[in-house]
């Protein structure tokens, strides 16, 4: 079946098999070793803070009502 025929086919899984190459591509880069992975991700963050969107903080639950 094509993907042209297939009803469940969805264009998204090309995206999501794009995003997985590439990051298998840059963790091979430190041998799949999770540490320098997590090392060259925190620096890539650190230099790049910029350009990342904070998370929302988490809604409080109203304290008066206990």
């Amino acid at each position: 079946m094509t993907k042209s025929t297939d009803p469940f086919y969805d264009d998204g899984e090309e995206v999501i098999a794009e995003v997985r190459a590439v990051r298998h591509r840059i963790s091979a880069q430190f041998g799949h070793d999770p540490y320098k992975l997590v090392a060259y991700y925190k620096e890539r963050q650190r230099r790049h803070g910029d350009r990342l969107i904070p998370a929302p903080k988490p809604e409080r639950k109203d304290q008066s009502a206990a």
